[in-house]
C-alpha cells in the first residue's frame, strides 16, 4: 500500500512537472501572484498589436497596455522588482531605477501628479511564460521603455529605451545630480578626442535634431551611412569608441552583453560609424548616432536648453524578437505542418 501510495505520489509530480516545463521564473511567480482582474489586464495574446506600440512619453499623455505599478500592492512590487532585476544589469537596474526617480523631481518642480508620477509605469505581458516556449513583456513609462522576447530562454532585448529629464538637476537637495552621465560623457570624449580633419567626417550637421531620429517607430532600417568608420580612428579612440557602445550594452545582463559583442566584433566591427551633429560641450544641444549592419544607438540631448535626454538601442532584425520569432516558426514542428 506504501509503495502505491509513493508512486501515486510521484506520478502526480512527474504529471505537474510536465504541465509547468518552465518552472517557478520570475515572470510566473509575478503573474500567479495577480488576480483575476489584474491577470486580464496584464496579459494578452503573444501576437496582440500593442506588443510593438512603444513610447517614452508620460503614460498620461499616451495610453499603455497592461497594468500599472501604481495597481499593484506591495508583494506584488517586490516581485515585480525581482522581474525586472532578472531581466537587466546592476547597472541597467540602477539606471532605470534613477530615471524612474526623476518623476519626483518633476512633480516637485511642477506640482502635476497627473503627468509626473513614479508608479505611473506600464507591466505587459504577451503569451503565457508558465507554459510557451515564446513569450514576451514589456516595461515602460515617462522615459523608459524595455521591450523583452523570450524563446526557451534566449532573450532578446530590444528596442531599449532610456531618458533623463533634468539630465542634470539644477537646483535643490539633489542639485548636480546627473542620469545617463556615461552615455553623454563619453560621446563628447570621443568626438572631441578627434583630430580637425577626423571632424570633417564625423560631425555631418551643426546643429542636433529635436529629438532622436527613429523616435517610437516600430521598425527601424539603417539611416543614412553619416560619421565617421571606426577603422579610421586611431587606438586610443577606438578604446572610447568601445566604451560607448558597451554603456549601452551594459544595460543588460553580462551573459548578452558578451554575445552581442562577439556579434559586433564578427559583423559590424569594421562598419560602425560614429555621427555627430551640434555642439561639442555641455550646455547646447547636441546628438549622436552609432550605426552598424545590425545595430543603431541613438542619444540626443537637445530639449529644455539642453538638459533633457533621449537614448535607445534598436536592433535592425531584431527588434520585440524578430529574430527569434523567425527562429520559432522555422523549427516548430507546429509551424512545419
Amino acid at each position: 500500500m506504501k509503495k502505491i501510495i509513493i508512486f501515486s505520489l510521484a506520478a502526480i509530480i512527474l504529471f505537474l512537472l510536465a504541465f509547468n516545463p518552465f518552472g517557478e521564473t520570475p515572470a510566473v511567480k509575478f503573474l500567479d501572484a495577480l488576480n483575476n482582474e489584474q491577470r486580464a489586464k496584464v496579459q494578452f495574446p503573444f501576437d496582440h498589436t500593442s506588443k510593438t506600440f512603444w513610447h517614452y512619453f508620460p503614460a498620461s499623455m499616451t495610453p499603455r497596455a497592461g497594468i500599472q505599478i501604481l495597481d499593484l500592492n506591495t508583494t506584488q512590487k517586490q516581485l515585480f522588482n525581482t522581474l525586472l532585476q532578472s531581466f537587466l544589469s546592476e547597472t541597467g537596474y540602477s539606471k532605470t531605477q534613477k530615471i524612474i526617480d526623476l518623476e519626483n523631481v518633476l512633480l516637485e518642480a511642477t506640482g502635476d501628479s497627473i503627468r509626473r508620477h513614479p508608479e505611473k509605469y506600464f507591466i505587459a505581458f504577451y503569451g503565457n511564460p508558465e507554459t510557451d516556449s515564446l513569450w514576451a513583456w514589456s516595461f515602460e513609462g515617462h522615459h523608459i521603455s524595455l521591450n523583452f522576447t523570450v524563446l526557451n530562454g534566449t532573450i532578446s532585448a530590444s528596442p531599449r529605451f532610456l531618458g533623463a529629464n533634468p539630465a542634470t538637476i539644477l537646483s535643490g537637495k539633489r542639485k548636480g545630480e546627473r542620469t545617463l552621465d556615461r552615455e553623454e560623457d563619453l560621446g563628447f570624449e570621443l568626438v572631441n578626442s578627434l583630430s580637425d580633419e577626423q571632424k570633417k567626417t564625423a560631425i555631418f550637421q551643426d546643429s542636433s535634431p529635436f529629438d532622436i531620429v527613429t523616435t517610437n517607430s516600430p521598425e527601424v532600417e539603417p539611416l543614412n551611412p553619416v560619421g565617421i568608420k571606426f577603422a579610421d580612428l586611431n587606438d586610443s579612440q577606438q578604446i572610447i569608441f568601445l566604451k560607448l557602445v558597451n554603456e549601452y550594452l551594459a544595460t543588460i545582463p553580462v551573459e548578452q552583453t558578451n554575445k552581442r559583442i562577439e556579434r559586433i566584433q564578427e559583423e559590424d566591427l569594421d562598419m560602425l560609424r560614429f555621427g555627430w551633429a551640434g555642439a561639442t560641450a555641455l550646455g547646447k544641444g547636441h546628438y549622436y548616432r552609432i550605426q552598424g549592419q545590425s545595430f543603431l544607438i541613438e542619444f540626443d540631448n537637445t530639449q529644455d536648453n539642453a538638459n533633457h535626454i533621449h537614448s535607445v538601442w534598436r536592433d535592425f532584425d531584431g527588434d520585440f524578437g524578430k529574430d527569434l520569432i523567425k527562429e520559432h516558426y522555422k523549427n516548430s514542428d507546429h509551424h512545419k505542418h
